[in-house]
């Protein structure tokens, strides 16, 4: 009886009722956009980034990250990268050999990072093959082939074809030397990366840097990254037992990972800004609408109908009221979802700045529970708790003056 009453009392001023819904539905239509947008975003240029060359995550000698000194190494880093394919979320792992030399070619020289990679395993945690505009990228067959970047082609004035001169410091301490072909140049869109990196085959790497078997990394990736940071516990275990540890996205990238907390912080205070308007906008119709009906209290409490059930009635008008209008705009919020999910949305701006944001061109919005149900909850929330000013209002009518108006 009491919600039949409460119903009946939010559709006595149907035009005062519908723009309050719609003030309610619009922007927790465009609060669910926004989120789902904002997060199809962020895990695209998590994944992007990531993928270039890091991967989800990788297996390191113990202090490597902090001091990538070329001496840690992984002993039988062929044998551990195929125990973590094995792992649930795990779908690829590679191993790597990274060290720094000296390239030069005639009169020119540069110092670069020199990565060692398996071409047959690569491809399946780096996107970085997919960046050679000029060439191709390394194949099993290859010997003494190297692709590098175009910033480092440009310093050094290489261009496909041409040999690079490589000399560094070997495992044990001695000169290593060595002359490549340059078999492909890519543009990853960091420029850093582009400017100082070479990659060549990760056998010929090991015998030029007399490393044997060793890595210095082994590059984990898998079909999302949710999944492969749900299994990093399992590769840390199997990781104790060879001696090394794991390394997660976010140790990996820690600027990358600050962007996104700094994100989240600014996109909690617009969401909470936008809550609070809307909560305002929801109550000051309520208050405005139990002020009119004073005399109507005070003939109700006057009849013997306790104060406690007419301040009750009075929140489940507002409790009702904004479920209407968060039912709606979850309704309009998801169906614009679903279908932008399936057309995608074009990012304006260059290829170039997309590139180094990590984006792709077109980003996919997805529907999920937590983007349908975070912002309408916390509205609904803050209504259910806003909702106690009406209530006490009503509590403090007394029938008498309520019913005369005085």
């Amino acid at each position: 009886m009491i919600r039949a009453l409460a119903w009946r009392n939010i559709w006595r001023q149907p035009r005062r009722t519908i723009l309050t819904v719609l003030g309610i539905a619009l922007p927790v239509m465009f609060l669910i956009f926004n989120f789902s947008l904002r997060t199809a975003t962020n895990v695209a240029m998590q994944t992007n980034s990531l993928r270039i060359f890091d991967g989800f995550a990788q297996v390191q000698p113990k202090g490597y990250l902090r001091d990538p000194d070329f001496r840690k190494t992984i002993s039988q880093p062929e044998k551990m990268a195929t125990a973590l394919r094995g792992i649930d979320g795990i779908s690829a792992a590679a191993p790597r050999l990274a060290t720094f030399a000296v390239l030069a070619n005639g009169s020119r020289s540069y110092g670069a990072s020199v990565i060692g990679v398996d071409p047959a395993r690569e491809h399946a945690v780096s996107t970085l093959a997919a960046t050679v505009h000029v060439g191709r990228f390394l194949k099993v067959s290859d010997s003494n082939a190297a692709v590098i970047g175009d910033g480092l082609a440009r310093n050094l004035k290489l261009a496909v074809g041409d040999r690079v001169t490589l000399l560094g410091t070997a495992y044990d301490g001695s000169t290593a030397a060595d002359v490549l072909r340059v078999v492909g140049i890519f543009h990853s869109g960091a420029d850093s990366f582009d400017r100082e990196t070479l990659e060549l085959p990760l056998a010929r790497a090991q015998a030029t840097f007399g490393y044997g078997d060793r890595a210095n990394t082994i590059a984990i990736a898998g079909p999302t990254l949710a999944g492969v940071e749900d299994a990093i516990p399992a590769a840390a275990l199997l990781a104790a037992r060879y001696g090394v540890v794991v390394e997660n996205w976010q140790a990996l990238e820690p600027s990358l990972y600050d962007s996104f907390v700094f994100d989240s912080i600014v996109s909690t205070m617009v969401y909470s800004a936008i809550v609070v308007v809307v909560v305002f906008i929801i109550l000051n119709t309520l208050l405005m609408s139990v002020l009119e009906r004073t005399r109507e209290f005070g003939v109700i409490l006057a009849l013997g109908m306790r104060s406690p059930l007419v301040g009750l009635v009075v929140w489940l008008e507002l409790l009702l009221l904004t479920l209407v209008g968060i039912g709606l705009g979850i309704i309009l919020g998801g169906g614009l979802i679903l279908w932008l999910g399936h057309q995608g949305i074009a990012l304006p701006g260059g290829e170039k700045m997309l590139a180094q944001l990590g984006l792709p061109q077109r980003v996919y919005p997805a529907l999920t529970l937590l983007s349908v149900f975070a912002t309408p909850g916390a509205i609904l929330l803050a209504v259910c708790v806003a909702g106690l000013v009406p209530y006490l209002h009503v509590q403090r009518l007394q029938a008498v003056f309520a019913a005369t108006g005085a």
